[in-house]
């Protein structure tokens, strides 16, 4: 009788466990500065979303009847409050579009105009921020004065619910010319692969370019160190920016570069997922 109630208890757990996440549910972690964040506005194109597309708000947000740590369909804006158009809202459009019907996708945005990506040094972030501009300050008091720290929050809340199957950075232009910076981008994807338990192996890491030479981009020369990271993170993949229209300060894409860019997040991860056939139809 023992050895069938514990049995029963048993079953019972990975019965419940089974029901809490959803295996064909896939999840993204996104952090960096300014373009992650969303710098153009969105536009009423933008607005329309399949509900499979979702996104785990990360602060409350009272304008858009928000708050932390649920799911909404994930219309614009996708990080803070007020933020504009990203590229995580396209790609998790042409990945929901290419993916089968009873996948959904989830993303976690927490990013922050301006910063380093020592803002996101999970033991060192308290003196980058000690000594930031009170714009920064005020931004990264959002997620609590710790974004590393909130988007751990989150990815752990959203790990209950689904699987957590890659990571996109947008990030460099602050650190423009450091050459140390893929060393810098290593150390935050290592902690997070650690914190969150995750298979080094199987969760890549999407990068993409700043502004490119192309178009202008002030920053342009970060991308030939963006273009070493997978010598550094062998699951690592740069994802271009040339042809990917720009704002008139050359520092931020425009609306329809991010929707070019956000769609080639979305093909690269395809390919990774095994989709790289649907991705091109």
């Amino acid at each position: 009788m023992t050895m069938r109630i514990s049995l029963f208890l048993a079953l019972l757990l990975v019965s419940a466990h089974g029901f809490s996440q959803d295996p064909r549910f896939y999840i993204f972690l996104c952090f960096g500065q300014s373009n992650m964040e969303g710098n153009a506005r969105f536009e009423p194109q933008d607005t329309t979303v399949d509900s499979r597309f979702r996104v785990l708000e990360t602060v409350d947000c009272p304008n858009l009847n928000r708050t932390m740590g649920q799911w909404y369909t994930a219309q614009p804006p996708l990080c803070r409050c007020r933020t504009g158009l990203t590229p995580v809202d396209y790609f998790g459009r042409k990945l929901i579009a290419h993916l089968p019907k009873d996948v959904k996708v989830g993303v976690i945005n927490v990013s922050v105009g301006g910063c380093k990506i020592e803002l996101f040094d999970k033991d060192h972030y308290a003196s980058y921020v000690s000594t930031a501009p009170g714009w920064l300050k005020n931004m990264a008091a959002e997620y609590g004065g710790n974004p590393y720290g909130r988007l751990v929050e989150m990815a752990k809340l959203a790990q209950k619910d689904g699987v957590i199957k890659g990571i996109l950075l947008h990030q460099g232009e602050s650190n423009t010319n450091d050459s140390s910076w893929p060393g810098k981008v290593k150390l935050v994807y290592d902690n997070l692969v650690k914190d969150l338990q995750l298979d080094a192996a199987s969760v890549p890491l999407l990068a993409g370019e700043v502004v490119h030479a192309d178009q202008g981009g002030v920053c342009a020369s970060m991308n030939r160190i963006i273009a070493t990271l997978p010598q550094t993170i062998p699951n690592a993949y740069v994802i271009h920016s040339d042809g990917c229209t720009d704002a008139s300060d050359n520092l931020h894409f425009n609306a329809e570069g991010y929707r070019v860019l956000g769609a080639r997040y979305a093909d690269k991860m395809l390919s990774l997922l095994g989709y790289g056939a649907a991705a091109k139809k």
